[in-house]
């Protein structure tokens, strides 16, 4: 199958619509070798690459005027090694056809986010995660990488061979090469009991250590304006899957994304209502429990589109932090309905992860795609920042290379990484350069 492009201007847009350029051309690689002619042309014609995975992330890493390399023609699970427990991935696979193979093969992924529409090699260089305080991320989850560097080499990076590669490659925003394969861990194929209940905000901040650490899963939506939270729980199980109901499909797709757009739209058309919107959303918390393969529970269907902000804070500052963000809410009146979505993660050793060094709670704010966004994000940032936040690279923020290098304590290691493997700023654009201060 030959590398095919295509070379007329198209508008390419992300999944919110907060992103919106046009390349100059748009190149779908088949193999390896069709990228290294890909990186020789461009080097030739003094050019820039970027490359999209499936159009996730809020922010401009992929924006370029120049070369735009999707890879959708590299796509395909190779057979789980059963010794090792592990997976080869190619950089182009989507999640959920990840999901779909290793339940054919009898296999389970270790932990995913509620998202499975974005490409592996995109996840991986972003930090994606679920959620799970003795889990990490889908970087974290990474045993090997295979990437193109500018230079046209084909390198394979892991903890045994070029492991300061490794470190920095496992989360790079792009900025090193281009992921061709993933191996990632697995665990022989189980199934999760899910369980979703409306409880007091109170209740679940006064008994945050229990639930994060008596359930392999827990995670809860709080709803702006109200002391009502949805709280999620999902644990291993033998029991055998239940039957979709009704409930649960009526549930995912009717009340979560149908009705939920239509109370959005009418936030969006008359922004005062938000407030009532939130406890109308909050006293319709669906309660119910369910069982079933584990690639199933992770992934929740996303039809209403909104614009988010996430950063890391260490897990012991989260009761802080949602006090101080009650306190502003209720002092600015921001017209905001999306639930504030709080997960938990593995602390890692991987340079650029939001959570290295420490064990980490996640909190995501959500804005309605049509509403402003800029000050409610700006106000919640500020909280996130006095207590020590990490912007997750998938989601947007306001911080620049000053800023973040006092963050990331081997900052200046990936930099001297990137700076010997890209030079010349192949992998760079407008966006990445004023990240890293270029």
């Amino acid at each position: 199958m030959k590398s095919a492009v295509e070379n007329k201007p198209q508008v390419w847009t992300n999944w919110s619509g907060s992103v919106r350029f046009t390349p100059r051309e748009i190149a779908f690689p088949a193999t390896e070798e069709d990228m290294v002619s890909l990186i020789r042309r461009a080097r030739e014609t003094g050019t820039s690459i970027r490359v999209i995975g499936s159009g996730h992330s809020f922010t401009p890493l992929v924006e370029t005027d120049s070369i735009l390399i999707s890879l959708d023609r590299m796509q395909g699970v190779h057979p789980v090694d059963p010794e090792e427990q592990q997976v080869s991935v190619l950089g182009g696979t989507k999640l959920k056809a990840l999901g779909a193979s290793l339940l054919q093969q009898g296999w389970s992924p270790e932990n995913l986010g509620d998202i499975d529409a974005q490409s592996i090699a995109g996840a991986v260089s972003t930090g994606t995660h679920g959620t799970g305080l003795r889990l990490g991320s889908l970087s974290e989850q990474t045993e090997a990488l295979t990437l193109v560097t500018a230079d046209g080499q084909i390198r394979e990076c892991s903890a045994k061979q070029d492991p300061e590669l490794y470190q920095a490659a496992r989360l790079s925003i792009g900025s090193l090469g281009i992921i061709t394969r993933v191996q990632l861990r697995v665990e022989p194929l189980y199934r999760l009991h899910f369980r979703s209940r409306r409880l007091p905000l109170d209740e679940v901040v006064n008994r945050l250590e229990e639930y994060k650490s008596n359930h392999r899963h827990f995670e809860f939506f709080w709803f702006p304006y109200t002391d009502s939270v949805q709280a999620k729980f999902m644990n291993k199980t033998d029991a055998p899957p239940t039957r979709k109901g009704w409930w649960s499909s009526f549930n995912k797709l009717v009340l979560e994304n149908g009705v939920f757009w239509c109370l959005s739209e009418g936030a969006r058309i008359v922004p005062r209502f938000s407030r009532a919107v939130s406890r109308i959303s909050a006293w319709g918390v669906p309660q119910f429990e369910e069982t079933g393969n584990s690639q199933s529970l992770f992934a929740t269907p996303r039809h209403v589109r909104f614009n988010e902000m996430e950063y890391s804070i260490p897990a012991e500052s989260l009761p802080a932090v949602i006090e101080e963000m009650k306190q502003t809410m209720e002092k600015n009146r921001f017209p905001v309905h999306f639930p504030i979505e709080i997960r938990f993660v593995k602390g890692d050793d991987i340079w650029l992860s939001p959570a290295f060094g420490r064990d980490s709670a996640y909190v995501a704010v959500h804005m309605y795609k049509g509403m402003p966004h800029q000050e409610y994000f700006q106000a919640m940032e500020q909280i996130f920042l006095r207590h020590d936040g990490r912007p997750h690279w998938g989601k947007m923020h306001h911080l620049g290379a000053d800023q973040l290098c006092k963050l990331y304590p081997r900052w200046q290691d990936f930099r001297q990484i990137r700076r010997r493997l890209d030079p010349d700023g192949l992998f760079l654009n407008p966006y990445l350069r004023r990240i890293f201060g270029l």
